[in-house]
């Protein structure tokens, strides 16, 4: 995530630089670093950012479409996505069953999910 995204969906969800650093757990300092471009933002950042800004109550839930749903998924049923009903946050979860994303974690997914319709529906 670059500094520029970082900023950009803390504007969206409409908080200041302290309210999403006690809301993400960090330092404010963090948070100014991240936006500023001196520091990376870690992958689990990232996905807490993500996390909240796709779970704003601004939309309707009823549009969120599931992954299995956009994807036509074969393996569903086994997937976490499918046991946790949270198709809409198949980015967030490892170990799911994506032909896309399947055996990656980490880093190597979030790249994946980052260009993925499930996710960038959401944003």
């Amino acid at each position: 995530m670059t500094s520029e995204e970082f900023t950009l969906y803390r504007k969206k969800l409409d908080k200041t630089q302290k309210s999403l650093s006690k809301l993400l757990g960090v330092s404010l300092k963090a948070v100014q670093s991240y936006e500023q471009g001196w520091r990376a933002v870690p992958l689990h950042i990232e996905r807490k950012l993500l996390f909240l800004v796709v779970n704003q109550r601004r939309d309707d839930p009823a549009k969120r479409k599931e992954c299995w749903t956009l994807k036509k998924c074969n393996c569903k049923k086994e997937c976490p996505a499918w046991e946790f009903q949270a198709g809409h946050l198949c980015w967030f979860l490892n170990g799911t069953l994506c032909e896309c994303t399947s055996g990656q974690e980490g880093k190597e997914k979030m790249e994946i999910c980052r260009q993925c319709e499930v996710l960038t529906s959401l944003l």
